[in-house]
């Protein structure tokens, strides 16, 4: 690689100068040829009203093409200093286009750009009220029949959804619909989220009494209000709910608990949906224009069929419904499965004195948490890189820099150094039978999450547990057949069985869509999650980018959000943006929208 000798702030306003004259004067030629041939542009809604990455100079001209005279991007400008590490310079930037301003990150590799990133900010003339543009609040001098903020704030939740409809209708009260909906409100858009469990932060709280979040609290804000700087690393299951909860209270959202989503159609005529809910035992019907699923990452668990199961005489669930381990000390207790939820239980078990068996199907990769946050997470999430002045919105968009058919390869150096750094572990657990993996090509775990969403276990110390025995283990079998007190595995082995917990995993999120909307709905929506890697478990053609998230669906009005905290966060910001500018009639001419290629 061609040694860097030019200064790279220089290096980088130059190339920002041309690239922004080329777009003024719409000489599309001009603009691609400051691209390497081997280049990608991610464009966060701001040039495509998608969430799109253009890979190769073809690829670019044909987006500028068909986006340039629309877009009228301009006033591109540096943001700070630019760096150069190992032959790249690395820059922030500002710009405007037609409608929005935007942020963006660009990678230049001898003198042409090998990364581009460009994301929509803020909607011209549709800012959030912030800073100095806050409202007052107080209304000072004398008014004749002023109403408080809290008698204004009751007739919102009184008449919202009755006497006045919504813009946006969020199906599912979780992270994801809390992150988005707080975005909402604070860009004006009326919405409700509607939710089946009687608390926000109850979906948290619902589940196993050990579970917490794997990711450090770095990784974890949400929008608007960060943890407090004395929030644990990893947060117990429970203090995220009662976050939540005081989140969803904070930010005046319209929550609606205990109450189900039934059934939903689009009215072609109206150009609405048509949303009935059961609340307070009665159905309502919703009329909003937009409606998005927000059920998380994944869709119904996944319970697998085995014979006899129906005969059973011992507790059998799925991991979701497991209630905790306090009812099975001295049980014999049989898992299947060997990923998060898997472990997390298995250990929770053995610490209260339950006799455990884990059922290892398939390979699993294995992530110790401290090398993890270490090696994979410290330079972005950490409280070092808080102190080096990477925040985590600074944070989120350098993790968004870097394109998907690429990020692989920036992975596989962080895995190899863990294979070093825990080989003893490692090591134990493959004696002890565990079959171990790192992803098909050795990226590890974030590109398994990206690709799959399962097959890998962040540990937190039960690891440990199967590699001296603690948690009994078998590898390379399922289950063949439920007795009334034992299973049968497809080895003929048979293991008495007081519990059985099927650690299964979830199927893909349209699945909602079937049952809410319609099965033809769903399917023409189809798979949500995965990038087309043409790896295990993310079937091709090669997508780019995650499948139906955030952004249009090839069904109009209809939106998929999730993901973990980091994503909820962070895509919320895009989504949000998306919706605002229908709401107001902005054009939103999508680029490209993604063809489906795959059904439930």
């Amino acid at each position: 690689m061609t040694e860097v000798t030019v200064d790279p702030t220089q290096a980088a306003t130059t190339w920002l100068a041309e690239f922004g004259a080329a777009l003024a004067k719409g000489d599309i030629d001009a603009a691609v040829a400051l691209f390497e041939s081997d280049s990608y542009w991610r464009d966060l809604v701001s040039f495509t009203w998608n969430i799109r990455t253009q890979e190769g100079a073809d690829a670019i001209r044909a987006m500028l093409k068909a986006r340039l005279a629309d877009t009228a991007p301009s006033n591109f400008a540096i943001e700070g200093e630019a760096t150069e590490a190992g032959g790249i310079i690395d820059t922030w930037f500002t710009f405007e286009t037609r409608v929005a301003r935007g942020r963006g990150h660009l990678r230049l590799r001898d003198g042409k750009a090998w990364t581009l990133l460009t994301t929509m900010t803020q909607l011209k003339g549709h800012e959030e009220k912030t800073g100095s543009e806050r409202i007052k609040g107080a209304e000072h001098g004398q008014q004749p029949g002023r109403k408080s903020w809290l008698e204004k704030r009751k007739e919102e939740e009184q008449s919202l959804g009755y006497t006045k409809q919504p813009e946006v209708v969020i199906i599912g009260g979780g992270q994801g619909g809390i992150a988005l909906g707080a975005r909402l409100r604070r860009l004006g858009v009326p919405t409700i989220i509607v939710e089946r469990n009687a608390k926000p932060g109850d979906s948290w709280r619902n589940r196993y009494k050990s579970l917490c979040l794997h990711d450090p609290v770095w990784y974890d804000h949400l929008p608007y209000l960060p943890f407090p700087d004395d929030w644990p690393v990893f947060s117990p299951k429970d203090k995220i709910g009662d976050w939540l909860e005081m989140y969803t209270k904070v930010m005046e959202l319209n929550y609606w608990s205990s109450t189900t989503a039934k059934k939903a159609r689009f009215d072609e005529a109206k150009k609405e949906w048509e949303v009935t809910v059961e609340r307070d035992g009665k159905e309502v019907v919703l009329r909003p224009r937009q409606l998005v699923f927000a059920l998380g990452v994944s869709g119904y668990p996944n319970t697998p069929k085995i014979e006899g199961a129906e005969n059973f005489k011992g507790d059998q669930h799925h991991s979701s419904a497991h209630p905790g381990p306090e009812a099975y000390k001295g049980k014999k207790c049989v898992v299947l499965g060997s990923n998060n939820s898997a472990h997390d239980i298995c250990a929770a078990l053995w610490e209260n004195g339950a006799d455990v068996t884990m059922i290892q199907r398939s390979s699993t990769h294995i992530a110790p948490s401290e090398s993890l946050m270490q090696l994979a997470l410290g330079g972005l999430y950490s409280e070092e890189a808080v102190k080096s002045g990477i925040d985590h919105h600074k944070a989120d968009l350098i993790f968004a820099s870097v394109p998907y058919k690429v990020m692989h390869t920036f992975h596989i150096p962080v895995y190899e150094e863990m294979k070093k750094r825990d080989a003893d572990l490692y090591s134990r657990l493959e004696k002890a039978g565990f079959m171990l993996d790192f992803g098909d090509d050795g990226s590890g775990l974030f590109m398994k999450y990206l690709r799959r969403g399962s097959g890998y276990y962040i540990d937190v110390g039960a690891s440990e547990l199967v590699a001296n025995g603690s948690i009994k283990l078998r590898s390379g079998v399922n289950i063949a057949r439920v007795n009334e007190r034992s299973v049968t595995l497809t080895d003929g082995t048979e293991l008495p069985c007081d519990l059985l917990v099927y650690a299964t995993g979830y199927g893909s999120m349209n699945g909602w869509l079937a049952d809410i909307v319609s099965p033809e709905v769903a399917d023409k929506v189809g798979k949500c999650w995965g990038l087309g890697s043409d790896t295990t478990k993310d079937p091709g053609p090669w997508e780019g980018e995650l499948r139906n998230m955030w952004k249009p669906t090839q069904v109009d009005n209809l939106w998929i959000h999730g993901g973990n905290l980091h994503q909820s966060r962070h895509y919320s910001q895009f989504l949000s943006l998306q919706l605002k500018a229908r709401m107001e009639g902005i054009p939103t001419p999508v680029y490209e929208r993604a063809p489906t290629f795959h059904r439930r």
